[in-house]
């Protein structure tokens, strides 16, 4: 089903457009929340969580993009899960997130001292000039949590060029954030 007449549904309160958002975007959702939480039973109820979500925000939200703004819902959802874990255990990393934290304030700090929608942005423009290599190992790094061998498998490339490409990215990102004026 087109993602305007799933929409539609939702602005009609049809219960099938919970169904048919699931048929649809369960695959895609799913590998978002695998690559952040890596257990099976929290990827569910991620996708359940998402799904309310989606059902709640729309209306009165009309997404442009309907995937996009499921993986968003997927992905904040699934990064609240893993930090309430992680708090409980004290030990866990999230790796990518870890990466990109050299280029950026503690989040309290970026709160207090940047304007958000500056910086995001600027971060999506940042994202937009890169080659298309570039964008497709940061974005599949970065938004989708991918491991550093399933990018390389997915791009062709290996392991060393993305972590060398990422590694770049990271210090490109950093300075341009410097320049701009942002809190590093």
């Amino acid at each position: 089903m087109e993602d305007a007449k799933i929409i539609e549904l939702y602005f009609d309160r049809n219960e099938f457009a919970i169904a048919e958002t699931s048929e649809k975007y369960t695959p895609y959702c799913s590998v978002i929340a695998k690559n952040i939480l890596h257990d099976e039973r929290d990827e569910e109820e991620c996708l359940s969580d998402t799904w309310l979500a989606a059902w709640n925000n729309i209306p009165p939200t009309k997404p442009n993009c309907l995937k996009a703004f499921l993986g968003k819902i997927t992905r904040n959802i699934s990064l609240n899960m893993f930090r309430k874990k992680a708090a409980a255990k004290r030990s866990a990393v999230f790796e990518p997130i870890d990466e990109l934290s050299e280029c950026m304030a503690s989040n309290e700090n970026v709160e207090q001292s940047v304007d958000k929608n500056a910086l995001s942005e600027y971060l999506d423009g940042f994202i937009r000039s890169l080659s298309p290599e570039k964008r497709y190992v940061f974005l599949r790094r970065y938004w989708y949590c991918d491991s550093l061998k399933d990018i390389a498998d997915s791009a062709k490339i290996s392991e060393i060029r993305v972590k060398n490409i990422l590694a770049k990215l990271r210090k490109k990102l950093k300075e341009n954030l410097q320049k701009e004026g942002f809190s590093v």
